[in-house]
């Protein structure tokens, strides 16, 4: 088989150990690392066709995989206005207004990433940013993407008048009249008002799909674990991947919701390892509870507003019913849980399936090398925002991935808590923020990702997030919590091997050597050793996905 891609004068980074391997050169056949040496010895493995890319001394790793990300959503979710850089009620206001002043009559107003720390003390509700969207039909995500503030007018142009009954955790918030507010949390409530809005047609979908996904390639992203499958989204995924235009290695697991009855269940199941060249189905996506900041958590004792104590489940045994029925098929299941009770039960419901057909899994790889306690199915919790130090020591016990998002962690709380998730939970609960050290040492498999659109996709970001813990707007101020901080190697693991451990992939990916899948980071120089103050920056120089570039600096 034909050579081609070689990379020459490289130094080639060991995510495992940390340290560099003595070959600088590698070569790539058929989609795989094919051979690693000097660069007199591979550059002679060269044809008229091979790609030949000297480095100049850049450094190579595996591939950096982001462990939770919303592709499709997220090109849904970012259209319209960027809120998320205002950080006072009056610049929300300013920035709705200008952009209300640029609309056609009727036209809806869209917009994104609006933090409820803006509304201070004051009810997240359509009131509070005044006559601004007076006669506008106005859609406003909130950053956690868990709910949205609707102007009066998209309310009624939604027929929505009033309170209104669900089958998962969902509300309209209504006011003591019983008159909506604005505020509707979680999904099945936002959705009332989002398809009253023109949508878009499925050519532009695919299109902000494809923008999205080549930048996150050129962030130096060869891979991610998708969490959104929903209406045609794994329809646009093939049609990109059909088309050659797919630039990320992409494993997706459709969502559970509540209600799902057995044939529901069979057809997920059946669904499993469906795919196309960079893109398969594996595993099951379920949600425990909401978020914290809009207090549609789940915690073991209610937030200081008396929020956020009931799960997303209004039968929390029927999940766990799920999660043993998927497990007995083989399936493992990505679990959303934030709140210290979500995350006690999801792990709760592992355990039962596990004790049910013996599968005890011992540790992970979160300390090692991803190699150890290997399990029949790997089981995931996404996000573990707060725990207490029992929870954090049963994640290794029973070999359940934690998947975390630093970043949330450094853009959406502050260190003196006086940010809204924080406020909610009190100083004690506050205190447990994103325990990234503790679950690491605790030997459990830790995986970062963005949760993009929720926060920025750059990978060189989340894994300088895992290690300052501070805002990124302001490197200055103090981080929250940062005795729960990452080391480098460690953070640089959780984006490679860790996540090639979580798909139970490790044999082929996450690593530079011979055999391995050709997916591929190069950085302008080492991020083991560049501060983590500066990793943000660091330039990314190429991207290869199945030995295929997918991004090259121009002055490479």
């Amino acid at each position: 088989m034909r050579t081609s891609l070689i990379l020459l004068s490289g130094r080639l980074l060991d995510p495992v150990s940390g340290g560099l391997l003595p070959e600088s050169a590698l070569a790539v056949s058929g989609g795989r690392i094919a051979d690693l040496g000097d660069d007199r010895r591979i550059r002679a493995l060269a044809d008229s066709a091979t790609t030949v890319v000297d480095l100049k001394g850049a450094v190579v790793t595996p591939g950096l995989v982001d462990g939770h990300l919303h592709p499709v959503m997220g090109a849904e979710l970012t259209r319209g206005l960027d809120l998320s850089g205002c950080t006072t009620l009056d610049g929300v206001r300013s920035a709705l207004a200008r952009e209300a002043a640029a609309l056609r009559p009727g036209a809806w107003l869209h917009a994104w990433g609006l933090d409820p720390n803006v509304f201070g003390d004051q009810p997240v509700a359509s009131a509070a940013l005044g006559g601004v969207l007076v006669d506008v039909p106005a859609c406003l995500r909130l950053f956690d993407a868990h709910s949205m503030l609707a102007s009066p007018r998209a309310l009624e142009l939604a027929g929505v008048t009033g309170p209104r009954t669900f089958e998962e955790a969902a509300e309209v918030v209504c006011d003591a009249e019983g008159r909506p507010t604005g505020l509707l949390l979680e999904e099945a409530a936002c959705h009332l008002v989002e398809r009253a809005a023109p949508q878009p047609t499925h050519t532009e979908r695919r299109a902000r799909l494809a923008a999205a996904l080549r930048g996150m390639a050129a962030a130096g992203l060869t891979g991610g674990h998708v969490m959104d499958a929903n209406g045609d989204g794994l329809a646009l995924i093939g049609e990109l991947d059909a088309a050659g235009e797919l630039p990320l290695r992409l494993r997706v697991a459709p969502w559970c919701r509540p209600g799902a009855g057995a044939d529901a269940l069979r057809a997920l199941i059946e669904r499993q390892g469906e795919g196309g060249a960079l893109w398969r189905t594996a595993g099951v996506k379920l949600f425990m509870d909401g978020t914290v900041d809009n207090g549609t958590a789940w915690l073991e004792h209610p937030d200081r507003y008396g929020e956020s104590t009931h799960a997303f489940w209004p039968d929390p045994d029927a999940y766990s019913d799920v999660v043993r029925a998927l497990h007995r098929a083989g399936v493992p299941t990505a679990t959303h849980a934030i709140g210290d009770a979500a995350v006690r039960h999801a792990l709760d419901a592992v355990a039962r399936a596990q004790a049910e057909d013996g599968a005890g899994n011992g540790t992970g790889g979160g300390s090692g090398d991803g190699a150890a306690g290997s399990a029949r199915v790997r089981h995931r919790i996404e996000h573990i925002e707060t725990v207490p130090d029992d929870t954090v020591r049963r994640f290794a016990r029973l070999g359940v991935i934690a998947s975390m998002q630093p970043t949330h962690c450094c853009d959406f709380t502050r260190a003196d808590h006086t940010d809204n998730w924080s406020r909610r939970l009190g100083e004690q609960r506050a205190s447990r923020a994103w325990r990234c050290r503790d679950l690491w040492d605790a030997g459990a498999t830790v995986v970062l990702g963005s949760d993009w659109p929720i926060a920025p996709y750059p990978p060189l970001g989340v894994l300088a997030g895992a290690r300052h813990r501070r805002p990124s707007q302001d490197l200055t101020r103090p981080p929250h919590g940062p005795e729960q901080a990452l080391s480098a190697r460690e953070a640089l693991h959780a984006m490679t091997a860790g996540p090639a451990y979580a798909a139970g992939e490790e044999h082929e990916a996450g690593r530079l050597a011979v055999g391995c899948r050709a997916d591929l980071t190069v950085l302008a120089d080492d991020p083991l050793t560049t501060p983590a103050t500066a990793l943000a920056d660091l330039p990314v120089v190429l991207t290869a996905v199945d030995g295929r570039p997918t991004y090259r600096d121009p002055r490479l």
